[in-house]
């Protein structure tokens, strides 16, 4: 749609100045031997308001011959063709209106006085239509540069998601595999764990599929899922893995992105648990906090254990999908200290709606 008339505003703006450019034809067409100030008025207000409209088809030319990509020559040549014939409307309609006008008694000789003014009309007629091009070249430059950052937004949102979903992506393989092998070390020795295991696997996974597809889910629903997992852990670590837990009421309808928790979790029993022969506990804690929702995760450690291959992939995961979900806005801090590792993380809390 045409960027003046589509919005009453620049509409408005638009009219106001071609009504001041009336008003100055008015005192040029005052001039005349015989004319007058009303004379004037009654002739350079309407003409000023007829080429206000005759103008504003500079748009459609300005389209279709845009500065970038048509050629100079086409340029010119639109826009000369377009002027003449804009300016020669212009004449014709003051001619009509000022033979109009000469049939009342107060403007009588009006289209003669009219005549000896039409070799300067013309020319300024052509430059003001040109100046009408110029006005909306700017908004065809206004619009392609709009339509530019729209693209570039809409890319950026679209690497974004593509990110998200690739983070994401990485989760269920990840934990897959350390499942699958828990599972293969336990058919000898334990085969009814390991059918356990199987199951539980099973329902976790079904779980997390239907979960995951959401863009935000509240952690209640992602405690589900920990309490799930934690529950395939204890076929293979019994006793030695031990969960406590403290959230708060307000804090279990806060929306997070699906499976954030659950790489913090598996890196706790995998580097943490697993490695300690008496096994240990896993904390979580969940609260509400200045607008924020303070996560912990902390677990029991060997400070002198060896550090495995792939340690930190489920860290950096979660920190990556914290700053595309949140940017700025959300905090990680990962320690270790006296045989406690311990991740705390904040972030924005929207309840669940």
């Amino acid at each position: 749609m045409h960027p003046i008339l589509a919005q009453p505003r620049r509409l408005g703006l638009y009219l106001l100045a071609w009504l001041f450019a009336g008003g100055l034809l008015s005192l040029a067409l005052a001039f005349p031997e015989g004319g007058s100030a009303l004379e004037g008025m009654a002739l350079g207000l309407p003409l000023g308001l007829f080429y206000a409209f005759v103008s504003l088809a500079a748009w459609y030319p300005a389209r279709a011959a845009p500065l970038r990509s048509a050629g100079a020559l086409r340029q010119l040549v639109t826009h000369a063709a377009a002027a003449l014939l804009s300016s020669a409307a212009w004449c014709l309609f003051g001619v009509l209106l000022a033979r109009g006008l000469a049939r009342l008694p107060l403007f009588a000789g009006a289209a003669g006085r009219f005549q000896t003014v039409l070799p300067f009309l013309y020319p300024v007629g052509v430059l003001l239509y040109l100046l009408a091009v110029a006005l909306h070249y700017l908004f065809v430059a206004f619009e392609e540069s709009r339509q530019a950052e729209r693209q570039a937004l809409g890319l950026q949102i679209l690497a974004r998601e593509a990110e998200l979903r690739a983070l994401r992506a990485q989760i269920n393989p990840h934990f897959l595999f350390n499942s699958l092998n828990s599972i293969s070390a336990l058919v000898g020795d334990d085969p009814e764990g390991a059918r356990r295991m199987c199951e539980l696997l099973a329902d976790f996974l079904r779980q997390s599929l239907r979960l995951g597809a959401l863009e935000r889910i509240p952690l209640a629903d992602e405690l589900a899922l920990l309490a799930n997992f934690l529950s395939i852990e204890r076929v293979r670590f019994g006793p030695r893995l031990q969960v406590s837990e403290r959230i708060e009421d307000a804090a279990r309808g806060c929306l997070l992105p699906p499976l954030l928790l659950q790489p913090l979790v598996e890196n706790a029993v995998t580097h943490g648990i697993a490695q300690l022969i008496a096994g240990g506990e896993i904390r979580l804690e969940a609260r509400c906090e200045g607008g924020l929702l303070q996560l912990v995760i902390e677990n029991d450690c060997d400070p002198d254990r060896r550090r495995r291959a792939g340690t930190g992939l489920g860290l950096a995961n979660v920190r990556r999908r914290l700053e595309e979900t949140w940017g700025r806005e959300a905090r990680l801090q990962a320690r270790e200290e006296g045989g406690r590792y311990r991740v705390e993380i904040a972030v924005p809390a929207p309840a669940q709606t």
